[in-house]
């Protein structure tokens, strides 16, 4: 038996947990119609065969039809549900895991104009401002049929084989009734503590009802909503004691903070360049004030935090859910004493915040994630061991390069730089964003054990590709920055990489046009701001810096709303010249109808990159496919057969950047998706 108290088991109720990690209830965004099925089952079971001890899934599954998912939720209230939720609790189960789900009534948190167009119910008209909907205030019959929803959720769960449900209870219709700031129901249901808990724990009793005592139910809530006129802390301590004197609660899941904005939801669950673990200690609070079985997950991205949230007895269950986004595997590579073999967690939220915009969630550096129907997460031997060339050492190349060396294939790299890293290192260089280099640094690490040979400061030519007699080509050149977009006068603008990468020091007035929307122009607003410049943003966009999202976009704002930055929507940059030591920009609109001068001493420009692919033309007359891609075989998991020329001794393939500007997720899984089956 391990002494890590990672790996020491958990007895909750009747149920044996194998270990203290979980992945705490998330919704991936992956159902079909609303139910759970193959994809679904495939993303729980590759965490289960791992060794994760307890696998939550349906992050707010619906209990009603006027809970209208807006992240592709699970249906919760319909009876089809538990067919699919046996196949995948049976799946779970037979590798070792246990299985739980989340239900919950949304509230006010989803949109009337959705699914069947029922209107939103709340405990007051207070529209929430993410999903701007006016709920409607909720009557007596209304709680009443919701209280037999959950009921009747909870008992098809039950049929379903799980292990136990959780209810939700921060942002959503549970703790709306919870919070003076949502809460303007006279009593019963309103008022006093008393009076806001009721819905609660009818809610419970109803529950009990149907499940019995023996089935597990939890609740995963708000502590404390860290909002003025809010409940407090103290609230929080109350209603958790409550909460265990009911009877009716086997365990609490804690988390701290309020979702209803984007500032709120970002607070709560943590992205890159904020704190690691910030709600950990009032986890352990609440358990020290309860004595009763705590999880708790929040940013707890690395195993060393992990393992010190058991070991000090902060929490009994900790949730690693993001980070078992990037590496399903952990445990088994802590069982198998591999922690530096850990694909890290980098905190880019890519995966969230794809979902608040109505996509699926992928993983920004593993794109079997949520792929593992088509894509593995383990590579696999080839039959016939090949020598590649992979010509650019960004997160495409490197990965380019890992996935061959995991299948034995002979890898040489060329970069022109000295490091490796391309974009990433570029983007890391803001304090913010330092931990996406752990892209890079990971790669790098895995790529040197399994052999792969580097040649760095080396700019590949033809020639020196050709040099290497490789059976395959991969170029993953990148891009450079894409300024050339203005009527007139580009040649007096700068780039966002020029400002990012030091070699153009910031102006004192300076305008950044930006429509490319990634995260380059708001990194460049922030250096040129924190250098004491005005800085205006302008896109002719509607929004600014949507390729950035939700809750990558929190951080920047804080910083350059202090700095009184100013964002511009809807004009265009269309002209640039110079007069005496100043600029003049000319700003129109597709709008029409505008035409307006303004001066500044700087203008950046942010419209993406170039392909770089000098190089992939300079060898696709000698390839024996001419660079050509089967797309049926590439999407199908076959090996590319194709053979345009028969005196070519070389495939030859280009990827990321090197093909259109796109982003690092895109460039990874170019190079999974293709090299996993050369």
């Amino acid at each position: 038996m391990s002494n890590d108290p990672l790996l020491q088991p958990y007895q909750l109720k009747h149920l044996t947990l194998r270990n203290r990690i979980m992945t705490t209830s998330h919704e991936p965004a992956y159902p079909e119609d609303g139910m759970p099925k193959e994809r679904y089952r495939a993303y729980h079971a590759e965490r289960a065969k791992a060794g994760v001890a307890l696998t939550m899934t349906a992050g707010s599954a619906a209990v009603s039809r006027d809970s209208p998912p807006v992240f592709n939720n699970v249906l919760a209230y319909k009876d089809e549900v538990v067919g699919w939720l046996r196949e995948l609790a049976d799946e779970c189960h037979d590798h070792g895991a246990a299985v739980m789900i989340q239900l919950t009534h949304l509230g006010r948190r989803t949109r009337w104009d959705k699914a069947d167009w029922l209107p939103v119910v709340s405990p007051s008209h207070a529209r929430e401002a993410a999903h701007r909907a006016f709920p409607k205030k909720l009557e007596d019959w209304d709680i009443e049929r919701i209280v037999k929803d959950y009921a009747d959720a909870a008992e098809r769960m039950k049929a379903a084989g799980l292990d136990g449900i959780e209810l939700q209870a921060y942002g959503h219709l549970m703790d709306q009734f919870w919070s003076p700031l949502t809460n303007t129901l006279d009593a019963p249901y309103g008022g006093s503590l008393d009076n806001r808990l009721r819905f609660l724990f009818e809610v419970l009793g109803a529950v009990r009802k149907r499940v019995g005592n023996e089935f597990i139910v939890g609740i995963r809530y708000t502590g404390d909503e860290l909002l003025e006129g809010g409940f407090t802390r103290e609230d929080g301590l109350e209603i958790s004691k409550r909460l265990k004197a009911s009877g009716m609660i086997d365990f609490l899941n804690v988390v701290r903070g309020h979702i209803d904005t984007d500032p709120g939801l970002t607070d709560l669950i943590p992205i890159q360049g904020m704190p690691s673990a910030p709600h950990l200690d009032f986890a352990g609070e609440i358990r020290a004030a309860t004595d009763f079985p705590t999880f708790h997950a929040a940013k707890i991205q690395d195993v060393a935090t992990a393992r010190h949230a058991i070991a000090a007895g902060k929490v009994d269950m900790i949730g690693m859910t993001r980070a078992h986004m990037t590496d399903p595997h952990i445990v088994r590579k802590i069982v198998e004493g591999r922690e530096d073999d850990i694909r890290p967690c980098v905190g880019a939220n890519y995966c969230l915040d794809r979902i608040y915009q109505g996509g699926a969630a992928f993983c920004i550096h593993n794109a079997a994630t949520g792929r593992e129907l088509t894509m593995p997460h383990d590579i696999t031997k080839a039959d016939c061991r090949k020598k590649i060339v992979v010509v650019g050492a960004g997160p495409g190349g490197l990965e380019a390069a890992r996935v061959a060396a995991e299948r034995g294939h002979e890898v040489v790299v060329f970069e022109a730089a000295s490091v490796p890293g391309g974009q990433i290192r570029l983007t890391a260089q803001t304090p913010r964003r330092r931990e996406m280099i752990s892209i890079i640094d990971w790669r790098m690490a895995q790529c040197e054990k399994k052999g792969v040979t580097f040649h760095f400061n080396t700019w590949a030519e033809a020639e020196t590709v050709l040099a290497e007699n490789p059976d395959v080509v991969i170029v993953a050149t990148g891009g450079l920055p894409h300024t050339d977009v203005l009527a007139s006068g580009n040649e007096l603008v700068v780039s966002s990489w020029d400002i990012l990468s030091g070699d153009v020091k910031p102006g004192s007035n300076v305008l950044i046009y930006d429509d490319a929307g990634d995260h380059a122009a708001l990194q460049a607003a922030d250096i040129i701001a924190k250098a004491g410049a005005r800085v205006e943003v302008m896109t002719p966009d509607r929004s600014f810096a949507p390729e950035v999202m939700a809750m990558n976009l929190v951080p920047y704002m804080r910083t350059l709303q202090k700095l009184d930055a100013t964002f511009t929507v809807t004009y265009r940059l269309e002209k640039v010249r110079r007069e005496g030591n100043e600029l003049v920009a000319t700003v129109g609109s597709d709008y029409g109808g505008v035409a307006r001068e303004q001066r500044i001493d700087q203008v950046v420009v942010n419209h993406g990159t170039i392909p770089l692919d000098e190089l992939y033309f300079a060898l696709k007359p000698q390839s024996s496919n001419r660079g050509a891609v089967d797309y049926d075989d590439l999407i199908e998991g076959r090996p590319q057969a194709r053979r345009d020329n028969p005196q070519g001794t070389f495939q030859l393939f280009r990827i990321g950047d090197a093909v259109a500007a796109r982003n690092t997720h895109a460039a990874i899984y170019d190079a999974l998706r293709l090299v996993k089956d050369l």
